[in-house]
């Protein structure tokens, strides 16, 4: 069966092709017909080299129409910080206890904000966080003093990127049930934050390829200037 539905997504789409935007998400959705609810990913390949420390990538962006997921949120803080965060909707709040807690490998979160007098504690922690990308960052709004508008906007839709060896930034951005327009949104949002991270160090054409894809589905290339907000 799964052969079949395969065979189905990939009717009528041109491998080499570059479509618009707008053509490529209507496929995308068109061909999400797994189960559940597909989440819809980019990939944007990018002229840079991230083993050079002024050609790293990242940032993070809120999603106008949110991600579709729903994120536990850990918060490391203490006191007013702490209570702030709880009655912002964290999942997990503490301080020595939640380290002991995730060094011992329990962790119960999807995304990781600290405030700053909580560093120096949760940097203990860069073997256990750092490796699974959920290690606090002032870059990224995750070491803040501001714990519940990070709280609420990691659960919101917050996206965090970060490009990998070998140029590629991904992401989830939105699921197969969205709307058109709402995930046209969500992908301008996405790429304007990647154009606005671009680092001083990149030479050339920033975004060489984008493409396009639900879980289950077929990958689509997109016309790299289709997903720019000012196009």
């Amino acid at each position: 069966m799964a052969g079949k539905r395969h065979k189905k997504a990939i009717e009528g789409v041109d491998r080499d092709k570059f479509y618009p935007l707008d053509e490529a998400v209507k496929m995308i959705k068109d061909r999400a017909k797994a189960k559940f609810d597909e989440t819809i990913e980019i990939a944007m390949n990018l002229g840079v080299d991230p083993r050079h420390a002024d050609q790293m990538v990242r940032g993070v962006v809120t999603l106008p129409s949110g991600s579709g997921r729903t994120q536990r949120v850990g918060v490391f803080a203490r006191g007013a910080k702490a209570e702030e965060a709880k009655a912002a909707g964290a999942d997990v709040v503490g301080a020595e206890d939640l380290v002991e807690k995730v060094n011992s490998g329990q962790i119960d979160f999807d995304r990781c904000i600290a405030t700053p007098d909580m560093m120096p504690l949760v940097g203990r922690l860069g073997k256990v966080l750092g490796p699974r990308g959920m290690m606090p960052n002032p870059k990224v709004g995750t070491v803040t003093m501001d714990v519940a508008n990070a709280v609420k906007g990691a659960k919101g839709g917050s996206v965090e990127f970060r490009v990998e060896k070998a140029g590629i930034v991904q992401a989830g951005v939105g699921k197969a049930s969205f709307s058109q327009d709402a995930l046209v949104a969500n992908i301008k949002a996405f790429a304007d934050a990647v154009q606005k991270a671009k680092p001083a160090g990149a030479k050339g054409t920033f975004v060489q390829k984008v493409s396009l894809s639900s879980t289950m589905g077929p990958g689509l290339k997109v016309e790299p200037n289709s997903v720019f907000a000012q196009s």
